[in-house]
């Protein structure tokens, strides 16, 4: 149902609420539950310093573990802009990765050429939408292969 769900060309739009709704979930659970984990897809949250604020910010993210890391898209559910955890992820020098209840620092690249197009396929093989927000926007989606520290 998630993967129907998020499919669909207006998603993007109510992001903002999604978004807060699973914010809220999380709130209530003490994290245990999230709409990616309730959907059965895999989950990490995503912290690193935004590059405007100095601030730690932290990010529910659909993810993909992969060869010992974690693979992330910044496709913003498709929207024409990038979300602002891409911009701060480049900026920095690393971030840290909660996943499954553990905390673990990674170093951050950015896969590019025929890495990149390898690694897309695993990503849509987890989240097939992945290719339809390609369709639907002018920028290439950019994947971060996150590596434990």
């Amino acid at each position: 149902m998630a993967i129907r769900l998020g499919s669909r060309p207006w998603l993007p739009r109510y992001a903002c609420v999604i978004v807060g709704v699973d914010r809220a979930i999380q709130k209530l659970t003490r994290g245990r539950l999230t709409l990616l984990t309730a959907s059965g897809l895999p989950e990490l949250m995503l912290t690193v310093v935004g590059r405007k604020t100095g601030l730690p910010r932290t990010t529910p993210l659909l993810c993909v573990p992969h060869d010992g890391g974690w693979l992330v898209a910044g496709s913003n559910w498709g929207n024409p802009d990038p979300p602002a955890w891409v911009h701060n992820l480049r900026a920095a020098d690393g971030a840290s990765v909660r996943f499954r209840g553990t905390d673990t620092a990674v170093s951050v690249r950015i896969a590019e050429g025929a890495e990149r197009e390898a690694l897309w396929r695993v990503l849509v093989a987890t989240w097939p939408n992945y290719d339809l927000y390609a369709e639907r926007i002018e920028r290439e989606i950019p994947v971060f292969v996150l590596i434990p520290k």
